[in-house]
Formats: C-alpha cells, sequence, structure tokens
C-alpha cells in the first residue's frame, strides 16, 4: 500500500459514493470480528472530519488481521457500494499506522470540531453564570465546578456523544451553552420557574460525560462509562463541590432531581421521570437542542434553498426533510414609470363675451 497521503490526495468520507474506488488514510473508530456463513469478517467505522462510514473485511482477507483497535489510524483500499439502501466500504487492503507515523498526522483531520473556538464559548458560559446566579450558594457551587481543572480542561474539548449530536470536539460545551441559554428562555416566559436551580441543572446536566467517554480520536466508552452511565458519574464527581457550596438539603435534591431525570423518559435511560416543572423544562431543552443539532447536521451539505430528504434515521426512527425556506424579504414588483404631469389646460375664453 502507498505511504502517508499528502491533504490533497485525501478523500473526505463527505464526497464518497456508490461504485467510488478509495485509498485514503481514516480513523479506525470501531472495530469488531463477527461470524457469517462465509467464516470470519471484520466490522469497522471509518471515520474523518466530515463523517462516518461503515465498512467490512470479508473472509479470508479478515483472518490476515488478528487485530484492529479502535482509535488507530490506517490506510484503507476498497470500493464503496449500497447494500440495504446504506453506503459500505468493501476493504481489499487495510495497514494501521505505526506510533511513529501517527505523529506526521494533523489529528484535525479526523475530528470534527466545533464551529466556536471552545475558549469563546466558556468565557461566555462563565459570564452567563456571574450574571444569573444572584443567590451566594448557587454561583460559589457553579464558579467552584468550572474551576475545577478536572472539569475545566476536559470540558473545552470533549465531545457530547459519540454520534448523533454534537459527535465533534468542543461538543459538551456547546451542548451545554446552548441547553443552558433555552433554559433562561424559558424562564422568561415561565417566570415562576426556579431561574437559578434550573441553570444549575442545565449546566451541570451533562458533565458526567466527561468521565464516560474517552475522548481524543477513539472517544468510546470508559469502564465508567459503561458500568455507570454520565447521569450517575455526574452526582458522584459533583458530590464534593455541593457539600462545599452551603446549597441547603432542598435545593441540593432538587438539583439531584434535575440531573437524574434529564433524559425524560426510562426507556431512553433516565433513572426517574421528571416530577417537577423545572425538571420538564430541561428535559424539554435538552431534548430540543439534540433533536435540532442532529437535523441541522443531516443537512449541512445541502446548497441553500434546497429541499429534500436525509437518509433512515435509527435513532429517531424516521427520515427527516428539508422543507423549501420562506424568503426573507418578498421580490418587489418592479414599479410602472411615472407619467409626466400634464399641463393644466388654459381656461377657454369665449370670444362673444369680449364683444
Amino acid at each position: 500500500m502507498q505511504k502517508i497521503q499528502s491533504d490533497s490526495d485525501r478523500r473526505w468520507i463527505r464526497d464518497i459514493a456508490s461504485g467510488d474506488e478509495i485509498r485514503s488514510l481514516y480513523l479506525i473508530g470501531a472495530a469488531s470480528q463477527q461470524q457469517a456463513k462465509n467464516g470470519p469478517f471484520w466490522r469497522l467505522e471509518l471515520k474523518d472530519a466530515t463523517g462516518t462510514l461503515e465498512a467490512r473485511i470479508w473472509s479470508p482477507l479478515s483472518q490476515h488481521y488478528a487485530d484492529i483497535a479502535a482509535g488507530c489510524l490506517a490506510e484503507v483500499e476498497g470500493r464503496a457500494d449500497s447494500f440495504r439502501d446504506k453506503l459500505q466500504v468493501n476493504v481489499s487492503a487495510l495497514r494501521v499506522l505505526t506510533a511513529e507515523e501517527c505523529t506526521q498526522v494533523d489529528t484535525a483531520l479526523f475530528m470534527p470540531s466545533s464551529s466556536r473556538p471552545p475558549l469563546d464559548m466558556l468565557a461566555e458560559l462563565e459570564a452567563v453564570c456571574r450574571r444569573e446566579f444572584t443567590y451566594r450558594p448557587w454561583r460559589k457551587f457553579i464558579l467552584s465546578v468550572l474551576e475545577d481543572e478536572a472539569i475545566r480542561l476536559p470540558l473545552l474539548s470533549m465531545p457530547a456523544a459519540r454520534s448523533v449530536h454534537h459527535a465533534w470536539a468542543g461538543g459538551l460545551l456547546e451542548h451545554t451553552l446552548s441547553v443552558a441559554t433555552l433554559c433562561l428562555r424559558f424562564c422568561d416566559h415561565f417566570p415562576q420557574l426556579d431561574r437559578q436551580t434550573l441553570l444549575a441543572g442545565a449546566i451541570c446536566h451533562d458533565l458526567g460525560k466527561i468521565w464516560e467517554y474517552s475522548g481524543g480520536l477513539a472517544n468510546d466508552y470508559t469502564d465508567e462509562g459503561r458500568l455507570v452511565g454520565h447521569i450517575s458519574l455526574c452526582l458522584e464527581k459533583l458530590e464534593r463541590h455541593l457539600a462545599k457550596s452551603g446549597l441547603d438539603a432542598g435545593l441540593i435534591l432538587h438539583f439531584r432531581h434535575l440531573v437524574l431525570s434529564h433524559h425524560g423518559q426510562y426507556d431512553y435511560g433516565s433513572p426517574r421521570l421528571p416530577h417537577t416543572a423545572e425538571a420538564f423544562a430541561l428535559h424539554y431543552a435538552d431534548n430540543l437542542d439534540a433533536k435540532l443539532t442532529q437535523s441541522r447536521s443531516l443537512f449541512e451539505d445541502m446548497e441553500e434553498g434546497e429541499s429534500g430528504w436525509s437518509p433512515y434515521q435509527k435513532t429517531l426512527e424516521r427520515q427527516l426533510f428539508q422543507a423549501p425556506r420562506t424568503p426573507e424579504t418578498e421580490p418587489r414588483k418592479p414599479r410602472a414609470p411615472k407619467r409626466p404631469a400634464e399641463e393644466p389646460e388654459a381656461p377657454r375664453v369665449d370670444q362673444c363675451s369680449l364683444l
């Protein structure tokens, strides 16, 4: 196989179509060996900064690869074909890069990132906290959390998920800021909501993902993530900050409920259903931001003004449709040219009257 390619030779995943022959460098996002009728095969997930693509190494070639680790970089040759309406690469050759070769590769090629600089988003979030948290114990708690180096540093780069929504570097911070902003809008519309408790829940609800995911190129589940999950991890890791905050037991109990119930339904992995108005608000803000961000990502390659259907989305159990947009302004009809003003007729004089 070829050695490490230049950027100009790169074949981005978003540009691959059925029937294309590919020969490029990709991140192996996931790898598992499975069994088919004709022998064992490798099921792979190829990734770069533009997307994800499934791949297969079929028998007998699959038996030449004793181990393929998720998170490695590999040069891949193969052909892209459509299988059950889904694009898939049948791999004809694969070479995993050595550790030394990986140091020569720009990892940004394989990790999509937030469109906003993470430091800008963090500064905005901290400004919101200083403006909104007027109750000293809440202010002390939240600023203590955001100043904790075990939270602050990974928050700048951690994705919010492995796929589906905000699955890019800085995605967790972007999602956190968006959910917090939505919750404040809810409070403006429904002033009976406890603004500061809801905002604290919005900022902290997904912080457990810092320990649930490995981050980096692989961004796989950690052992803690698989065995405990981000909801329980969040409360566990924030316990010492709560203990030093000076918050009374009732506010701490409500905060814990917000974190525990923000998935909204047992089917979505929520340990508890929402039982307060603030818990409903947080659940819907979280869900709304996730769904609309997923929708935006599906259609971001469409030209402005285009409409059409997305591929089937397993997590939504449907396809999504990008509808035609209403024009920003209604086109104006050209005005008819003004007629020149007619000069008034001179008064007619009856000649007989002059006699």
